[in-house]
């Protein structure tokens, strides 16, 4: 059993979902409490964290390739610690295959992070992979430092359990951390500089608190408590489930103007069997009638959705049938992707496996559409005016990149600074931006 030195310098490399960043960010401020210095160069690090998502076919496989590519020239490795989902679900498998890994800690067990690399420098090999979540947001530390858009989840874990699916078994039974906390923490990232905060959760409409004095609220109350901190401008939240979007979030895209007009509503299929299939709560009608309930709310929303194609059994007649969901459905934007099984999944030991080659085919078409759409809902912005809010600087000399409320992204060349809110009349439209001037205030 051989020591090392205690690390000075770190990397942390977040794969996957929004949630893996925020992990990521919190897994930093864990580190530089005890001392150590951020690089993003990892190959000059003393510690590489891999913060990996299990989600997508071959992520353990990644994994270890990532794990071969952090050996030096000269044959020595970086203290390695493997988080994330797929910490969770192969840490043992993990820990077998590759001996230069150190440390194997899931997501609901970050917060043990720095004593575990304590332990592995001094030569053990640390798992954990417990998941009291609460226990886990209890031990972070409290936020500081953010920049003008920050995330903040408010939830964890899915009780859904979706065929194809392996959250349920990496991030555990849905949980909501309590309402102090997380007004404390937005107030904390507010004060260090965050005009913007999303709000994350595997279901985040899911989210159940107590207000002061008890009072049961869903996602609706909580963003209308956020949304009484002065210096927060707007609040975004992601991903949605259709099944827990209730009468008051859809009130609040109308009534708390801080709330942003964009949602992210998850539909997979158009097809009412293997929506059945994939046990997703909703049909293709239901989900189309939540829609414009959405819209008669909120006029100006942006929909985003997520479509799996090749899903076991699809037949061509059944993809038809997600074609026209999205047809009829007007996305800003949308994710789509192959299916991939996950092993231990009920979707992975289903008859009908679709070739890839057929999968290719159809995910090609089916991106060609949502890409249509996009590009229409950015022509159809052309001519409003909008805040921004200035995130970084664009690739142009004096040009600055923001956000739309609709969450489009829009350049600009003016004089700015990042985290400032400017009207900007948008001026023209590609597939993935928008242009825009700066609305000149006369002089007072």
């Amino acid at each position: 059993m051989s020591t090392r030195t205690p690390p000075r310098t770190f990397h942390v490399k977040s794969f996957g979902c929004q949630m893996n960043v925020y992990d990521g960010e919190r897994m930093a401020e864990l580190l530089t409490a005890e001392g150590m210095t951020a690089t993003d160069v990892r190959e000059n690090a003393d510690l590489v964290v891999l913060n990996t998502c299990h989600i997508r076919e071959k992520a353990t496989e990644k994994v270890y390739s990532d794990i071969g590519r952090l050996r030096r020239e000269d044959g020595t490795t970086p203290l390695i610690a493997v988080a994330g989902c797929v910490a969770q679900a192969e840490g043992p498998e993990i820990m077998a295959r590759a001996p230069s890994v150190r440390v194997v800690v899931g997501p609901q067990a970050y917060h043990r992070l720095p004593q575990m690399v304590a332990a592995a420098v001094a030569g053990g090999r640390e798992t954990e992979t417990d998941m009291p979540a609460e226990a886990k947001f209890a031990a972070l530390p409290k936020r500081r430092k953010s920049g003008p858009t920050a995330f903040l989840t408010i939830q964890e874990g899915c009780n859904k359990f979706c065929t194809y699916c392996v959250v349920p078994y990496t991030r555990g039974a849905e949980i909501s951390r309590p309402f102090a906390d997380l007004v404390d923490e937005a107030q904390a990232l507010v004060d260090g500089g965050a005009r913007e905060i999303t709000l994350l959760g595997q279901n985040v409409n899911a989210w159940t608190g107590a207000a002061p004095g008890g009072r049961a609220i869903g996602l609706a109350g909580l963003a209308e408590a956020l949304a009484r901190i002065p210096d927060l401008a707007r609040i975004r939240y992601t991903t949605s489930h259709p099944a827990d979007m209730d009468d008051a979030l859809i009130a609040a895209h109308a009534d708390n103007p801080k709330l942003m007009p964009f949602l992210h509503l998850p539909v997979q299929s158009g097809n009412d069997r293997v929506l059945k299939a994939m046990n997703r709560s909703h049909s293709a009608e239901s989900y189309l009638r939540l829609i414009e309930r959405v819209r008669a709310a909120r006029p100006d929303i942006a929909l985003s959705g997520d479509f799996i194609v090749g899903f076991p059994g699809e037949t061509e007649a059944e993809f038809a049938d997600t074609l026209a969901i999205i047809d009829a459905a007007g996305y800003a934007q949308a994710f789509s992707f192959k299916y991939s099984p996950r092993p231990g999944t009920p979707a992975a030991a289903m008859d009908g496996q679709i070739a890839p080659e057929v999968m290719d085919e159809r995910l090609a078409r089916l991106q060609d559409r949502i890409n249509r759409d996009q590009l229409a809902f950015n022509r159809a912005s052309v001519g409003r005016r909008c805040t921004v809010l200035v995130e970084r600087r664009g690739r142009q000399p004096g040009q600055w990149l923001g956000k739309s409320p609709w969450l489009q992204s829009v350049h600009f060349s003016d004089e700015a600074a990042i985290g400032d809110l400017v009207e900007v009349d948008l001026i023209e439209a590609g597939p993935n931006s928008l242009s825009g001037r700066r609305v000149v205030q006369p002089a007072a």
